[in-house]
């Protein structure tokens, strides 16, 4: 039996950046509960052996493209309403630097950061959530859905060279906390999940040994939609293992430990 919000049909989410990485595992996390999947990715090969597994578990629709892309952020909202309405957007396309290319190590300093490259990560890590947000927000507030914004420790955190990709996961941590006083009836999450073994910290050049895969971290965050957690900011590291009734005592005390 599915813990998704029940619905005449299977919910539907739609995850962006679902490709591979933590998008991916999360996707795989909700099609096991039931959840029906619109994802999106810009590798469209990648994307497509996404959707050929997903496909064997639930109803998916797979959408290439950039969310900074106003038509292809208009698709994947209208394909979510195909499938019936999404009740759950989980916005984890992200970028470090702009260029995410093989050469961007070290990060740069924000006295030698090329502004293109820091205005593409606040499109691709601020306004294109926000963007996608409001697009999805009549289909989630029919629904008393929720909203899952993958942030960063960097957020709040100074690490040298992380200055760009930080601001933006602030910026958006920000926008989480005013979405959800304005929105009182959704559900709206800003989530660390902490080093994850995933391209992109290899890209930052960071050492993975001992760094959990995406898939140890999904099922922390996938209990946040079981239980309807209080919205806020978490950190994955706080979120019990466990999952249902039992657990809100601690998910509401991980939501106090990490607005900060």
């Amino acid at each position: 039996m599915t813990n998704a919000p029940q619905h005449e049909n299977p919910p539907v989410a739609l995850v962006t950046g679902a490709s591979r990485g933590l998008g991916l595992a999360l996707a795989r996390a909700l099609a096991a509960e039931g959840w029906q999947l619109v994802i999106t990715a810009r590798d469209a090969a990648e994307l497509s052996a996404a959707e050929a597994e997903l496909a064997a578990v639930t109803g998916v629709t797979a959408l290439a493209g950039s969310v900074v892309d106003d038509a292809h952020r208009e698709r994947l909202a209208e394909a979510a309403a195909a499938l019936g309405g999404a009740a759950l957007l989980v916005n984890n396309a992200g970028t470090l630097n702009g260029s995410d290319s093989a050469g961007a190590e070290p990060l740069p300093r924000l006295a030698d950061f090329p502004l293109p490259g820091l205005l593409e990560t606040f499109e691709v890590n601020v306004l294109a959530p926000i963007a996608l947000t409001q697009l999805v927000l009549p289909q989630l507030r029919a629904r008393a859905g929720a909203v899952l914004n993958i942030s960063s420790d960097a957020a709040v955190e100074a690490y040298r060279g992380w200055g760009g990709y930080g601001a933006s996961k602030a910026a958006l941590d920000q926008a989480s906390a005013v979405l959800a006083r304005e929105e009182p009836e959704l559900r709206v999450w800003a989530v660390d999940p902490g080093s994850m073994r995933t391209a992109m910290l290899a890209q930052a050049g960071e050492d993975l040994a001992g760094v959990p895969l995406p898939g140890e971290v999904a099922p922390l965050l996938l209990g946040l939609v079981r239980d309807r957690a209080s919205s806020g900011r978490y950190r994955a590291t706080d979120l019990p293992a466990g999952a249902g009734p039992a657990a809100a005592a601690d998910l509401t005390a991980a939501a106090a430990s990490g607005a900060r």
